[in-house]
């Protein structure tokens, strides 16, 4: 049986892979399942290289050159980690797009007071801009992960047709 992220994944392969571009996956709370959905689409190889899963703040800086200032001042959970998080997945992997994802999933929010449910995301595309979301999920933490994960594929699909 196909899942939803599978079904989003498979077309957003086909895009990349039409486009001749490839993906990068830079994920905090989502830990991996934006990754295990592109392996299960069809001709993987042909968009998707490599993926980071950074769920601590000394993962995200040494891994992704996150900076300590960035997280100090703003927090794991914020835009401007997620935009670092796109831009440092990029760097090191060299693929042409990178997707990040940072949030709580739940149980629990942020100790400052971030509900549980938040999850930023940031896509940073061919031509280096980057595109920013929030989004506040509502489902115990595995429903706010796999909505996230096809929340993150699917954005990203309605980003590629619109750049054409």
């Amino acid at each position: 049986m196909t899942t939803p992220s599978v079904s989003i994944a498979n077309e957003l392969g086909r895009l990349l892979t039409e486009k001749k571009l490839q993906l990068v996956t830079a994920e905090s709370c989502t830990g991996g399942l934006i990754a295990s959905s592109l392996c299960a689409a069809q001709n993987t190889p042909s968009f998707y290289g490599s993926g980071f899963v950074t769920f601590t703040d000394e993962a995200k800086m040494i891994m992704l050159g996150v900076s300590r200032e960035t997280l100090i001042a703003h927090t794991a959970v914020s835009e401007q980690t997620v935009i670092e998080m796109a831009a440092g997945a990029v760097r090191q992997s060299q693929a042409h797009i990178g997707i990040a994802v940072s949030g709580y999933a739940g149980p629990d929010g942020g100790e400052d007071g971030t509900p549980a449910g938040t999850i930023w995301f940031a896509w940073q595309l061919a031509d280096n801009s980057v595109h920013t979301r929030v989004k506040q999920f509502t489902g115990d933490s595995e429903a706010n992960i796999k909505e996230a994960t096809n929340y993150a594929l699917g954005r990203l699909i309605r980003l590629l047709v619109e750049s054409d």
